[in-house]
């Protein structure tokens, strides 16, 4: 019999539980607290009512997060598994739903997302240190480069970086929340915006800001493989790292509101930037540039880091993309899935520099793809949960199972289950519908996001004809 560490050479190694209950919420602070709190408020606020709309929809876009991330503890520590949402959707529905989502997410929605964080990064960068007419675009690609890179060197480098990245953030918001919190409120400076309502407290645009602003916890899902106890910690994770995050963003929001005031929030243009100018004056704007380019930083590589993960469960289960599938044993990272991601980002990259937003190209790009998949998964709690029973109503005893690798057990027995079942997954079930509806018709509104909203569709379906190619080439290999 072959000993594990040969197997590992053979396979080409295997995902090995490194990461502690810190290095996973720090992956997803990370990965949620990105640039979106320094845009969307404005934006929230022009579709509010008032001051207590404005905090309470922050409150509700954390307890919907918490609502989900509790739904993904259960799949996660039930199933952990490298390929996250994959295997899910994968199991639930079967392999073509999995490849389906793994060749979305391998050339839409994570690598759309990349880019996306990419270009925020070079928009801030470029205020510290232009490099001419595509200064954005130049900054992107090398961010993404060099991330990229970090992450191909090994886990223990990168985890080192985020958790650095991250405390950095998280120091500077606080510092950021202290001097608005301290400040007089100041009046605004143009006058104010009317609000645009579709109701006596709120408009739906304002909560799909709230929503997008929250987004990425989900991520977690993919450091299963990687994590220590991960029945137990992938719901410490989950709960800390949304908790934190809530706390930072109602801060963040009070502090807006108690240096500028609603109707300052509503008229400016970069709210953020204009509450340093009221607490620190104009030098508050170099610091705030400092926070954004360290908070798109630290989402970048997080995003980096967990991306791949599916494209390596991808090499693992289809053979015309086995070598996505190889775990490096020295670097602790799955290289080859790593550089596909790399490249691929770079090209949207490339393609969004030559439309006049690129960020929001890329928003358009993912958002449909993104939403339809979320739902996909908060569905699959349902039918997971019915296979389990059918098993246990056919046999007396589930059977534990083996993922890909045949080594690490993919159902865990004493995983935790979701409280208040039904009713916790068909909230989140619903809200995602929602935000599917919702940000295909505000992506078709833009110009150009209409263009990006279109073309990830279209990617999006590209994936049919290469599954059947992967079909076909696997029963050839079987027969």
């Amino acid at each position: 019999m072959s000993s594990a560490p040969a197997q590992e050479q053979r396979t080409g190694g295997q995902p090995r539980p490194t990461l502690s209950v810190f290095d996973a919420v720090s992956m997803i602070v990370g990965i949620v607290i990105g640039v979106g709190i320094f845009k969307a408020p404005a934006i929230v606020a022009g579709n509010v009512s008032g001051e207590t709309a404005f905090i309470a929809l922050w409150i509700v876009g954390g307890l919907i997060s918490l609502v989900g991330a509790l739904c993904y503890a259960e799949l996660g520590s039930s199933h952990p598994n490298a390929g996250g949402e994959y295997y899910f959707l994968s199991k639930a529905y079967g392999d073509w739903l999995g490849f389906l989502f793994a060749w979305a997410r391998m050339t839409v929605i994570q690598t759309g997302a990349i880019a996306a964080i990419a270009f925020v990064f070079g928009d801030y960068a470029s205020t510290l240190l232009p490099l001419g007419n595509k200064s954005s675009a130049i900054y992107a690609g090398l961010a993404v480069i060099a991330l990229t890179a970090l992450n191909v060197a090994g886990t223990s480098q990168s985890k080192w970086v985020q958790n650095t990245l991250t405390v950095a953030l998280a120091a500077a918001i606080l510092a950021v929340v202290i001097g608005g919190l301290s400040a007089t409120a100041a009046p605004a400076t143009v006058p104010a915006a009317a609000p645009t309502q579709s109701g006596p407290w709120f408009s739906g645009l304002a909560l799909i800001f709230v929503l997008l602003t929250y987004g990425g916890w989900n991520e977690a899902a993919y450091l299963t493989a990687e994590m220590r106890d991960t029945r137990r910690n992938i719901v410490r994770a989950l709960v800390i790292g949304i908790v934190v995050i809530t706390v930072l963003y109602l801060l963040l929001n009070l502090a807006y509101l108690n240096a500028l005031g609603l109707e300052g929030i509503r008229s400016s243009r970069a709210v953020a930037s204009d509450l340093m100018k009221v607490t620190w004056g104009e030098g508050g704007a170099w610091l705030l540039g400092i926070v954004v380019v360290s908070a798109a930083l630290s989402t970048l590589n997080a995003t980096v880091f967990t991306g791949a993960r599916t494209n390596y469960a991808l090499g693992r289960d289809f053979v015309i993309f086995r070598a996505l599938g190889r775990w490096n044993v020295k670097s602790s990272a799955p290289v080859n899935a790593l550089l596909v991601q790399g490249a691929i980002s770079i090209a949207l990259v490339g393609l969004a520099s030559m439309t006049p937003d690129g960020f929001q190209t890329m928003v358009a790009y993912t958002a449909p793809a993104f939403w339809l998949f979320f739902l996909l998964t908060g569905i699959s709690l349902f039918l997971l949960r019915r296979q389990r029973n059918k098993q246990l109503t056919a046999g007396g005893v589930v059977p534990l199972e083996k993922g890909s690798d045949g080594v690490r057990t993919t159902y865990q027995e004493d995983h935790y289950r979701v409280p208040f079942y039904p009713v916790t997954p068909l909230l989140f079930a619903a809200a995602c519908a929602w935000m599917l509806y919702s940000s295909f018709n505000y992506a078709m509104s833009l110009d150009p996001g209409s263009i990006g909203a279109m073309v990830g569709i279209a990617m999006l379906a590209s994936g049919v004809p290469v599954l059947m190619w992967a079909r076909r080439r696997a029963a050839a290999d079987a027969s």
